[in-house]
């Protein structure tokens, strides 16, 4: 999660929370009292009742807004918290950061009393219904492939979870992998890339080819052609899922 620490610098920027994913987010934390977010980053869907965040990058608890929970940076895999620590406990598109996935897991179920709610994606569903991923940059979807989590995998270890999709709206405010999907020319911007993993770690030499070719489709009409149905939609389902697990 070092990583934070230089793609992180800009990230308070284009990854401000979108409100429909927090009433999406905050209705799957149920009657909550108390809220601890693990791989909380600056604190993005943190509703009113979290009493704690957890985040590995110093730079990224640095862009937490002044209001925010107390923060401590500690890692998943060993949270410094005691046994049934909150009511619930929220994971948000961290868990393919995780370098033990089954110890974080075992981690959040261990802290909370009540319920964990985590945001993940579909990665077979990811790679077949993003245009940008599937038509421009397939090389980022093949770095996702080595990192994404398989659902049923993770439901398995927390024990069951129930699934809800989550809709990209076309005016996401939070820029994460799928937030422009109506808005192709954010992705030509480096800042916009920077704030998404898949895409910064890849690297600008490997996406080099693929924006060139978005830049001449976008500029000739192509891209318009191609995806007018798409401009007709005001919300999409790319594969991001909240798994919703009591225990």
């Amino acid at each position: 999660m070092a990583i934070y620490d230089t793609l992180g610098a800009t990230y308070g920027r284009t990854r401000q929370p979108d409100p429909r994913i927090a009433t999406q987010v905050h209705a799957a934390l149920g009657d909550a009292r108390t809220v601890i977010n693990v791989g909380a980053g600056t604190g993005s869907y943190e509703p009113e009742q979290t009493v704690l965040a957890v985040e590995p990058s110093q730079i990224m608890i640095a862009q937490r807004p002044g209001r925010s929970a107390p923060a401590v940076c500690a890692v998943a895999e060993r949270l410094p918290l005691r046994d049934n620590a909150a009511d619930a406990v929220m994971a948000l598109l961290t868990v393919h950061h995780w370098t033990d996935l089954a110890a974080g897991i075992a981690e959040l179920r261990r802290v909370a009393r009540r319920r964990i709610v985590i945001l993940t994606w579909d990665q077979e569903i990811f790679r077949e219904k993003f245009w940008l991923v599937r038509e421009y940059l397939p090389q980022a979807a093949a770095f996702d492939d080595t990192r994404a989590v398989p659902i049923d995998r993770l439901a398995t270890l927390l024990g069951g979870a129930r699934q809800e999709p989550v809709h990209v709206p076309h005016d996401c405010t939070d820029g994460f992998g799928a937030a422009y999907w109506r808005r192709p020319h954010a992705y030509l911007d480096p800042q916009v890339r920077a704030g998404i993993s898949m895409f910064a770690q890849t690297g600008q030499d490997v996406l080099a080819p693929g924006l060139a070719a978005l830049t001449d489709d976008l500029a000739t009409g192509h891209w318009h052609r191609r995806q007018a149905d798409l401009l007709a939609l005001d919300t999409i389902d790319v594969g991001y899922r909240l798994l919703v697990a009591d225990v």
